[in-house]
C-alpha cells in the first residue's frame, strides 16, 4: 500500500489523550494518531505543556488545531513542529456551539479562502505535513458541488490531504452527537473526490466500524480514519500492522498490552496522577471477550480509590482469560 497513512484514529473530544494514544500504540505501531482538538488560545494563552506533551512511543501523532486567525495558527503550528509533532491537522468539521462561537470547526466551510489562508500560513511556518478535516458540507451548502469548490480553493493554498467525514453538518438544530448520527453517510461523494482529485490524498470517515469495512473503502480513497469504534473496541487495531502496512511481527495480546501498560501507569502516578486517568481508556480493550464484562467492573469501582494502582489493573486482569492474538472485530459488550 503506498499511502504512508492508511489507517489513522480520529481525533475526539475526552478520548484521544495522550494516555489513550499510548494503548493505541501498543496496540498498533503504525497507526496515525490524533490529539483531541486544541484551540489556538489554549496554545497561546493556556498551559501549553499539559495541552501539547506527548510521549516519544505515539509516533507518529498529529496535533488537531481549532482556530481561524491565520497568525495565530502559523505560531501553534510552529509550537507543535518543536514539540515534535508529525503533522498538523485543522478543525474543519466540528459543529458545536462553543466551536461556532470561536468561528472555527465546520462553519469555516462556509468560507473556504479563509481556511486557505490559514493552511497558506501554516505552511510556510512549518516543514512539517500540514492537513485539513472537513464535512461534506454544512446547512443548505451540502451539494457535491460545494465540497468540490472548498477543497479545490485549499488545494490551492497547499493542502494535499484531506480527511472528510462523509455526513454534513446543521450547525443549528442538531448537537454534536447527533451531528455524528442523524445526517446520512454520502460515502460515495468522498469517492468521487478521489477520482477527480487523483492528485490529492483523500481519507474517509463515519461510521467505520472494522478493519473489513476499511478495506472496503481502501478499494476507492487513500486512508481512513475511525473514530468511535476505535475507542469502543481498541483491541481490533491489533491487526492493523499486517494487514495494512504489511509488517510481519505478531501483535501482543490484550494482557501483554494491559501489562505493557504498568511502567507508564507507575510513572503517571509518581507525578501525581490517578489510575482512572488511565484505566477509562483501558475498559474496552477486551471488548466481546470472555469477562469482559467483569474486569470493566473492577477497574470501573476501584480504578478511582485511593491508593489504586497497578495492583489494582493486575487484580482485573485476573477475571478475563488470557488467550494469543486474534483479529477482535467484535463490538463493544
Amino acid at each position: 500500500m503506498s499511502f504512508k497513512h492508511p489507517i489513522s484514529i480520529a481525533p475526539m473530544m475526552k478520548r484521544t489523550d495522550r494516555h489513550f494514544r499510548f494503548l493505541l500504540r501498543l496496540i498498533s505501531r503504525r497507526t496515525l494518531l490524533y490529539t483531541e482538538m486544541v484551540t489556538t488560545g489554549a496554545i497561546l494563552f493556556g498551559d501549553r505543556e499539559q495541552h501539547l506533551r506527548f510521549d516519544a512511543a505515539e509516533h507518529p501523532v498529529s496535533l488537531q488545531l481549532g482556530g481561524d486567525n491565520p497568525e495565530q495558527l502559523a505560531e501553534c503550528a510552529r509550537i507543535a513542529q518543536d514539540y515534535g509533532y508529525d503533522e498538523v491537522n485543522l478543525n474543519v468539521g466540528c459543529p458545536s456551539d462553543r466551536v461556532q462561537n470561536g468561528n472555527f470547526g465546520a462553519c469555516l466551510m462556509k468560507s473556504p479562502e479563509t481556511v486557505a489562508r490559514a493552511v497558506e500560513a501554516m505552511r510556510q511556518a512549518v516543514d512539517i505535513e500540514v492537513t485539513v478535516k472537513h464535512r461534506i458540507g454544512v446547512d443548505e451548502l451540502d451539494d457535491y458541488a460545494h465540497m468540490r469548490r472548498f477543497v479545490d480553493i485549499v488545494a490551492d493554498a497547499g493542502c494535499r490531504r484531506f480527511s472528510v467525514h462523509a455526513r454534513k453538518a446543521w450547525l443549528q438544530g442538531l448537537s454534536p452527537k447527533e451531528n455524528r448520527n442523524v445526517p446520512p453517510l454520502r460515502y460515495p461523494e468522498v469517492w468521487r473526490l478521489k477520482e477527480e482529485r487523483p492528485d490529492l490524498d483523500i481519507e474517509i470517515n463515519g461510521g467505520i466500524l472494522t478493519m473489513d469495512q476499511a478495506a472496503e473503502h481502501l478499494e476507492h480513497v487513500d486512508a481512513v480514519m475511525i473514530g468511535r469504534a476505535a475507542y469502543d473496541n481498541p483491541y481490533q487495531f491489533a491487526e492493523v500492522d499486517q494487514r495494512f502496512y504489511g509488517e510481519s511481527a505478531p501483535p501482543l495480546t490484550r494482557h501483554q498490552v494491559a501489562r505493557a501498560m504498568f511502567p507508564y501507569i507507575e510513572e503517571h502516578l509518581r507525578q501525581g496522577g490517578k489510575l482512572s486517568h488511565i484505566s477509562g481508556h483501558m475498559l474496552q480493550l477486551f471488548a466481546g471477550q470472555p469477562g469482559a464484562r467483569q474486569f470493566r467492573r473492577h477497574l470501573s469501582e476501584r480504578a478511582w480509590k485511593e491508593g489504586a494502582g497497578v495492583h489494582t489493573l493486575e487484580e482485573a486482569l485476573t477475571r478475563v482469560p488470557e488467550t494469543s492474538p486474534q483479529n477482535n472485530t467484535t463490538a463493544a459488550s
